[in-house]
């Protein structure tokens, strides 16, 4: 609505309050006389009236007019400042993005820029949404979720060479409510979960909140460090592994065919359940070995979303796993969710992923991260920042500062500067990450990134030669 008439006139009459020319129970101008004022029609005026009664800013007295409420909210909220004294934990890099205000720089933050995303084939799916049948704007979703969508999956699936029924699919809200799922299906307080190190923070975070121990195993290049993996089978005896085999986050690594069968091997040998997070499957020029695959989905369950490659505000997950585990998984969505995720949205993403448009979106994707994964690569070589490895595909680089630099320093110093970093802690469950970061490449385009982390990385360099001198 920014910057239409309506929204106009709400500014107009939101800055009067927040002046004090309008004090809370006096009467707003009538609406024809308030048109005359704001050089408009009488009905953006009521639509204008409308909406902010709707906000509680208002209250209309039929027959009287409008006034201004007795309790009103701030109206213009300022600029959301950076949060300095939140702990860089689990939770750091998504309370510093979600909450950044659109002028910072965010090359921590994990999605790509809004004007990456197909746009165009998004509001033309939205439009197509106003012909939907009257169910899809006003109804539940199914228990599993819409059938076209399912059967695109299922088609997807079947060229993965992944053997899985048509009911084996659950539809959910999002790649993080299907782990929840998961968790709150196999998991009781106290259990043992196995996490890479490092692995994506949200999983760590997530499972905080079941109660649960989490144990890191090494990561390397090529996956798990198995050695490390089945000492911690032994030693712990986890109920689960959460991972991401294709596009790591954060290393950009993906697992090699080797590794995946010594992973299979040793969670059948131990009793072990693996949920395989595929959320970045769609970056990969190639697609790499699946667990999901290679194990029929017989312990392995496999998760994702479509909020990377298509849109994270239309969110919608997936899982798919044994028949009588999708079962149970239903039913707690019921009960939590009151079925799948919304039909509109579902509609919606149907629309987009099965046109040519999505397809050649990808394709647009692969080349465009390729060039800026080159040269982010090179200009964070020129400030001594190398990476751990180069990625396949995707837009994340895991990379070691020089001189042993603590990133969480770093981080904290750059946003002083409005500019939001993953330090390598935030990532690692046992806490021996503090020289890495993690970059979002596809954030690095403005060269205020470069200066700006160029200047805070020399500026922790000279406060940390003075604290050692003392």
């Amino acid at each position: 609505m920014a910057g239409t008439r309506t929204s106009d006139v709400m500014d107009a009459i939101q800055n009067r309050i927040a002046s004090r020319a309008l004090s809370p129970g006096e009467r707003l101008p009538s609406i024809r006389s308030f048109a005359v004022t704001m050089g408009v029609s009488p009905s953006t005026i009521t639509d204008a009236y409308d909406r902010l009664v709707a906000e509680g800013v208002i209250r209309s007295r039929p027959g009287s007019g409008f006034f201004v409420s007795g309790n009103t909210a701030p109206l213009k909220l300022t600029e959301i400042a950076p949060q300095l004294d939140q702990a860089i934990d689990p939770f750091w890099v998504s309370r510093q993005s979600l909450d950044a205000s659109p002028a910072m720089l965010k090359p921590g933050c994990g999605w790509l820029p809004s004007d990456w995303m197909p746009n165009t084939a998004l509001r033309k799916a939205i439009r197509s949404l106003a012909r939907a049948e009257d169910a899809v704007l006003t109804e539940y979703g199914s228990t599993r979720g819409a059938y076209n969508l399912r059967r695109l999956l299922f088609q997807q699936f079947a060229g993965e060479g992944l053997d899985v029924d048509l009911d084996q699919i659950l539809l959910t809200s999002s790649g993080t409510q299907a782990i929840d799922l998961i968790c709150r299906f196999l998991l009781r307080p106290g259990d043992v979960v196995l996490l890479d190190d490092p692995c994506y923070f949200n999983f760590q975070a997530l499972l905080r909140a079941h109660e649960v121990q989490v144990i890191g195993v090494p990561y390397t290049p090529a996956g798990p460090d198995m050695v490390r993996f089945v000492d911690a089978l032994k030693e712990h005896k986890p109920r689960l592994y959460i991972t991401n085999t294709a596009i790591h986050n954060p290393t950009g690594a993906s697992l090699s065919p080797q590794i995946a069968h010594q992973v299979l091997k040793a969670a059948a040998a131990h009793d072990l359940v693996i949920v395989e997070d595929d959320t970045f499957a769609g970056f990969e020029p190639e697609p790499s070995p699946r667990l999901a695959v290679l194990d029929g989905l017989d312990r392995v369950i496999r998760i994702s979303s479509f909020s990377k490659t298509l849109s994270a505000s239309t969110r919608c997950g997936y899982i798919a796993a044994r028949p009588d585990w999708v079962e149970a998984l239903i039913d707690l969505q019921l009960a939590t969710n009151f079925g799948g995720p919304s039909p509109l949205t579902v509609e919606l993403l149907y629309s987009v992923l099965s046109s040519g448009s999505y397809r050649k979106h990808r394709e647009t994707l692969h080349r465009r991260l390729s060039r800026v994964m080159q040269d982010a690569t090179a200009q964070l070589s020129h400030l001594g920042i190398q990476p751990w490895l180069t990625p396949r595909g995707g837009f994340y680089l895991w990379c070691t500062l020089p001189d042993l630099v603590d990133s969480a320093d770093v981080a904290r110093a750059a946003l002083k500067r409005n500019m939001v970093l993953a330090p390598g802690n935030v990532f690692s469950p046992s806490q021996s990450m503090s020289q890495y970061m993690r970059f979002n490449v596809s954030q690095m385009i403005e060269p205020e990134v470069y200066e700006v982390l160029a200047d805070v990385m020399e500026s922790v360099r000279r406060h940390s030669d003075a604290r050692s001198d003392i």
